[in-house]
């Protein structure tokens, strides 16, 4: 039915409001029955509940038994209108599976086919799981039948089913083979279904076209029998196998069942590399189909392929290119937008569509030119950025924000890849920055501009000027804050940082409270950071205005910042350092302080809580779980499942074992732990028979080992579990005793057994390798009673050995080094040269080095850009009062010599020097 707009009303024609609709609901029990009237009646029900008007229970009931009543007309046009409307309102009126017998009456074999699709999908909507049972003759023999649209309604009903009756629908599996299987049938056996069969796969480009023949039910039955197949991995591989890549790869003819092939295949080769040659074969063998279609799926699960080389990539990306120069906006879409993503990896094998893609940026539609230009900017060359930032400007106002943060972030890239065109590139951005648009794409732009800053040196001051024009008319709250967080930190640095500081106090003026309290800490970073008395009295006077600001955090940031800048030793930490602390750590330190009596007397020793710089400290409090203890007991419980846990931070870590050890009477009186590993560490291999890992927890005067043993053997007690350890030479550690574990089993999981020792000089850091035995009473367990025997024998089991090394008592802990490198300058410091010959690159050098000392390597300098020179810096923080410790690692590597290390180290006191230097 046609629907005519109504200019006067601005509706439809035929629309009517519900209870005009609910009263003519009474033309269904005229007779005779006007097939005219009731279709018209049905079309606005249709419509009424898809502009989202709703039906009460009642009503729906009411509408659902007055619609079956048209069953007793053989009008095919109001047949398939009441299909229509039975669907809809089944969800909603109640006692629809009355109405079954009457629907399954058109899905008899000898009927229409115009009939029996409409009877299959309708009666997939009623039927309940019960009732699958009862229908499932109808549904197998309609899910082969020869004409395609009874087929696909079946399949496509199977698959709507399949949550509700899964184990019965996996019965249908031959079935749904066949119609994989299936011949075409030629359209003059089903006239009145050749439209369904034209929309559905129809068509031009390598679709079958209707006037010969439909193969459209393979689609749908693949889908089915995907979905019957999906948890058995190995059938899965089979079945593409079977029909992409074996003897029936020519059975599958229909263009979207060869495209749903082809991403099976794609999954296949990600679980299986063993078959990944073989699916590479068949992809590549699809490239060369009649169906564009087809084409762009097998090229673009090739380029998206893991491991995939630039020879590989060869014919995808030339088939590719082909559909570059198509006169069809949707195959050139596809292209270039795989080619655009391709470009993130592998922009040498792109590169050669470059001339096409310059044609592109012209092109009538924008989508298709911002992906062109975007891909250009990856793969072209620095002589060609000019050119190509013109022909960018020329169309950003016509693109909407999703495509402009596309090219914001291509020319994010090209910034770092070419550093010497920033000034074409921050005009650009710059420019785009004043432009209208919303949040998203005005966050991308200023994170491009602030990788620039960080990257370029040279773009700081120009980056830093546009910033500052941008703030004066932001919007946005966020960026505002952001910025002027940027401008405290990099401000300073320039050669005229005087000039931001009126930037900054207008926002002082003129912005919003939380703008206003960003603005004062970017001021009071000035103040700290800029040595010049001029400026300093010019920041105290402005701070001073502050004071009498209407919101209480402004006033407060600016009496604080007021206090800090006349001290410099608190500007040096409240201002100056870009750490901050780490939130589990402190918290777990300052639970301790108050739980314990004896320090009320006396200040909380802040410098004894690691710092953690401000991304680390973002991604702490972005990852935090209230489960930590739990994932952590997990771990050491199970240590040989393949499935990890999610990991824990060290943070965590160590804040869930203070609350595990704090349980533990026989530990009451060590006082806080000071350091815990931060996993546990496995003494055992994944199949043996005794799983054991350990941690290590240092207090003042203590060592306690906690050995999470695992009994992997079934029908057997371990009871009495504990475990000896016999240092290899005078350790300085005296053993205090054992807390063994009373019983385990294969269901209790994991039991702690703890191993005491006092230090014997708590002053000194004891270090050392310790012989591991574990030792228990096994008991066989009867299988009648299952109960443990009366009887057992003692036994023994070698683990692997423990090591207290430095790195046990040296917590990470993040700084500035340079400036705490200076500071430490007087203090006590040893340098010394060594050989490592075992590491084979300067890469295994920094990660056992890092591993070692357990230190926290700073500015990047766990990466080595060189392969023959490099300078690892780190930071630690010595438990129990050692205070800080930097170590400066420069290296140097020769092939056949390996790795020769010069080690400075310095620190607060002499005792950390010496237990970082006694590691390597």
């Amino acid at each position: 039915m046609s629907f005519k707009k109504d200019e006067d009303s601005g509706g439809m024609s035929f629309l009517q409001d519900k209870s005009t609709v609910l009263q003519e609901a009474r033309v269904f029990n005229e007779s005779p029955i006007s097939p005219r009237k009731c279709r018209a009646l049905l079309t606005r029900i249709v419509y009424l509940l898809y502009v989202g008007e709703t039906f009460n229970t009642h009503e729906a009931t009411t509408l659902f038994f007055g619609v079956t009543k048209l069953f007793q007309n053989k009008d095919a046009a109001l047949r398939q209108m009441v299909y229509l409307v039975i669907k809809e309102l089944s969800t909603v009126a109640e006692d629809v599976i009355m109405v079954t017998s009457s629907i399954m009456k058109d899905m008899q074999p000898n009927l229409e086919v115009v009939y029996r699709p409409n009877a299959i999908r309708a009666l997939a909507r009623i039927i309940d799981a019960q009732s699958v049972q009862s229908v499932e003759r109808f549904f197998k023999s309609a899910l082969v039948d020869r004409s395609p649209p009874v087929s696909s309604a079946s399949l496509v009903s199977s698959y709507h089913l399949f949550p509700i009756a899964s184990a019965i629908i996996k019965r249908w599996s031959n079935e749904t083979q066949e119609a994989v299987n299936a011949k075409a049938v030629s359209s003059s056996s089903y006239s009145a279904s050749s439209a369904a069969a034209y929309i559905s796969g129809g068509g031009s480009n390598g679709y079958q076209s209707v006037s010969s023949s439909s193969y459209i039910m393979q689609y749908h039955a693949l889908g089915l029998l995907y979905l019957i197949r999906e948890k058995d991995r190995m059938a899965v591989t089979k079945m593409v196998q079977q029909f992409g890549a074996g003897k029936q790869a020519t059975v599958v003819r229909n263009p979207m069942a060869i495209c749903m092939l082809v991403r099976f295949a794609r999954k296949v080769m990600d679980e299986d590399p063993n078959v990944q040659k073989q699916m590479h074969e068949y992809l590549e063998g699809l490239l060369r189909h009649k169906s564009d279609m087809v084409n762009i799926e097998a090229a673009r699960a090739i380029c998206e392929m893991r491991g995939v080389t630039d020879q590989d990539l060869y014919r995808p990306v030339a088939v590719l290119q082909l559909f570059l120069s198509s006169p069809k906006a949707v195959l050139k879409f596809a292209a270039v937008k795989t080619l655009s993503k391709l470009a993130q990896t592998h922009p040498n094998a792109v590169a050669s569509c470059n001339l096409d893609m310059e044609n592109l940026i012209t092109d009538s539609n924008r989508s298709i030119a911002t992906y062109a230009i975007t891909t250009l900017l990856k793969t072209g060359n620095e002589a060609s950025v000019d050119r190509l930032m013109k022909q960018i400007s020329s169309f950003m106002t016509d693109i909407t924000d999703e495509f402009k943060v596309i090219v914001v972030d291509a020319i994010r890239s090209l910034c770092l890849k070419f550093p010497a065109k920033q000034g074409v590139m921050l005009t650009f951005l710059s420019g785009v920055l004043r432009d209208e648009g919303g949040y998203e794409f005005k966050h991308a732009v200023v994170e491009a501009i602030f990788d620039m800053i960080k990257y370029i040196q040279d773009s700081r001051e120009a980056a830093l000027a546009h910033l500052c024009e941008f703030i004066e008319d932001c919007e946005f709250t966020k960026l505002s804050v952001r910025i002027l967080h940027l401008l405290g930190i990099e401000g300073p640095k320039t050669r005229n940082p005087t000039k931001y500081i009126r930037y900054i106090y207008n926002r002082v003026v003129l912005e919003n409270a939380v703008v206003r309290a960003a603005a004062v800490s970017a001021l009071a970073k000035f103040g700290a950071s800029v040595d010049d008395e001029h400026v300093t009295k010019s920041i105290d006077v402005l701070l001073r205005r502050c004071l009498d600001d209407v919101d209480d955090e402004v006033r407060d940031r600016a009496a604080m910042y007021l206090k800090v800048l006349d001290d410099k030793k608190l500007a040096d930490t409240y201002v100056r350092d870009e750490a901050t602390f780490s939130l589990a750590q402190l918290e777990s330190q300052l639970v301790s302080y108050i739980n314990d009596e004896s320090k009320h007397g006396e200040a909380f020793d802040a410098s004894s809580v690691p710092k953690v710089s401000r991304e680390q400290a973002a991604a702490e409090v972005a990852s935090a779980r209230p489960s930590a203890l739990a994932t952590i007991a997990d771990t050491s419980a199970a240590p040989q499942k393949s499935e990890s846990p999610a990991p824990v931070s060290a943070a965590e870590a160590q804040s869930a074992y203070a609350a595990q050890l704090a349980e533990i009477p026989e530990l009451a009186s060590y006082g806080q732990v000071l350091k815990s590993s931060s996993k546990p560490i496995p003494l055992t291999e994944d199949e043996t028979e005794y799983a054991v890992t350990v941690v290590k927890h240092i207090f003042k005067e203590h060592v306690v080992f906690q050995f999470n043993v695992s009994n992997t053997i079934p029908d057997t007690v371990l009871e009495q579990v504990s475990v000896i350890l016999v240092p290899a030479e005078e350790s300085g550690l005296t053993e205090d005793f054992i807390i063994p574990v009373p019983s385990l089993t294969t269901q209790t999981g994991a039991g702690a057994v703890y191993v005491s020792f006092t230090r014997d000089d708590p002053s000194e850091y004891a270090t050392g390798a310790y012989s591991c035995t574990l030792k228990f009473i096994s008991k066989e367990v009867d299988p009648s009673s299952g109960e443990p025997e009366e009887e057992g024998y003692d036994d023994e089991y070698q683990v692997e050995d423990v090591e207290l090394g430095a790195g046990d008592y040296i917590t990470p802990t993040y700084a500035t080094f340079s400036s705490e490198w200076d500071k430490l300058a007087n203090g006590p410091s040893i340098t010394e040269t060594f050989a490592l010959s075992s590491s084979e690159s300067l890469r295994d050098a920094v990660k056992s080095l890092v591993e070692v000392l357990n230190m926290e390597p700073l500015g990047g300098t766990e990466q080595p850009t060189s392969s023959s020179v490099h300078t690892l810096n780190m930071s630690g923080l010595v438990c129990g009062g050692g205070g800080k410790v930097l170590a400066r690692c420069r290296m140097t590597f020769s092939p056949g010599e390996g790795v020769t290390l010069e080690l400075a180290v310095r620190a607060e006191k002499e005792e950390a020097v010496n237990l970082v230097m006694s590691a390597i």
